[in-house]
């Protein structure tokens, strides 16, 4: 029996890729390592090229905390000291090729609130709405965590999801947490995808530019 091919999917004007917190401190060495989080850095970077050759809208969200954010957990949190603002585990992956007109989205930014959303306590609706974005790309670190609950406000805030399932990973402090989450995802209207369905030939107009 012949496999039938995966449907292409075109990238459209209305679209938007948000990449969730891929910050050296979640990269291994990292102080809050995800594991085999590096692993998202190549994939997300084929679909910031795709992105960024068809002039779509690009969106890179960060932890951004100050020195005694209640998330560390010297403040009662659960976590340790990670992506303090300005130090050197808050920067992005130095192999993230973010373009230049990536829009920076930092969260967490109060040293009282927490926030795991990239739309929590962030213009990021506003933004996306100003820029009449329909559907978000979403991918980044970590699964269970901060790229759930970006999915979760996402969709609650009526966005279309498509799930860069090829380009997250979990931290899994139960070993089955990244798979609920995906499976919170999915369960809430997020579509899975992986990058080879994306059709990936810049648009003519792109290339009549770029010649003239």
């Amino acid at each position: 029996m012949e496999l039938q091919k995966p449907h292409t999917l075109e990238l459209e004007a209305h679209d938007a890729l948000v990449v969730v917190d891929v910050q050296n401190d979640f990269l291994p060495g990292g102080s809050l390592a995800v594991p085999h989080g590096g692993e998202v850095v190549p994939v997300l970077n084929k679909y910031l090229s795709a992105f960024h050759a068809r002039r779509l809208a690009i969106y890179a969200t960060r932890d951004w905390h100050p020195p005694e954010h209640c998330s560390f957990k010297a403040q009662g949190g659960i976590w340790p000291p990670h992506c303090v603002a300005e130090t050197p585990g808050a920067q992005f992956a130095s192999d993230l090729n973010l373009p230049p007109e990536t829009t920076v989205i930092s969260k967490a930014t109060e040293p009282d609130k927490d926030a795991y959303s990239g739309f929590e306590g962030t213009d990021l609706d506003a933004r996306l709405r100003d820029k009449e974005i329909k559907r978000l790309f979403i991918g980044g670190l970590a699964t269970d965590y901060c790229v759930l609950n970006t999915v979760k406000d996402a969709i609650k805030h009526g966005y279309e999801v498509l799930l860069l399932e090829d380009a997250i990973r979990a931290v899994n402090v139960n070993p089955d947490d990244g798979l609920k989450a995906e499976e919170t995802m999915q369960g809430l209207g997020a579509r899975p995808i992986h990058f080879e369905i994306l059709a990936t030939r810049a648009p003519p107009e792109r290339e009549i530019t770029e010649e003239a």
